[in-house]
């Protein structure tokens, strides 16, 4: 509720992406929320816990993360993996631990889950 009060405060309106039942437990999915045609942003779901990040490495500012359409994880579903340089990320803080970028972040982007929906904060994602 904090984030939603911190929202109001910041005149931002928070912009409802799907139903969380819609991302299964240990999946990723990427959402256009502001309409330029790509996939600006992704989520990881693990359990109740949704981390969200804009869509682009930080190794080469622009670089698509997904290795397909909503596929942001490696082969075991423990690390978002950039597809343009093989880099390994944490899910939980975005922390390169593997690859060009190794101690650089993915720039996080501030969801909340309100009522079984996602909802995205950061409107700049």
């Amino acid at each position: 509720m904090a984030d939603m009060q911190a929202a109001d405060e910041m005149g931002k309106s928070p912009v409802t992406l799907c139903p969380l039942a819609d991302i299964a437990d240990g999946r990723s999915r990427g959402f256009d929320p502001t309409n330029v045609g790509h996939d600006t942003m992704f989520v990881v779901r693990r359990g109740q816990e949704i981390y969200g990040y804009r869509n682009s490495c930080p190794h080469i500012d622009g670089a698509k993360m997904a290795w397909k359409r909503n596929e942001y994880l490696d082969g075991s579903g423990t690390r978002i993996v950039c597809a343009a340089h093989g880099a390994l990320f944490r899910i939980e803080d975005g922390l390169c631990e593997v690859g060009p970028c190794v101690g650089q972040k993915l720039t996080a982007v501030r969801t909340l889950v309100l009522n079984g929906e996602l909802l995205l904060i950061d409107t700049a994602a």
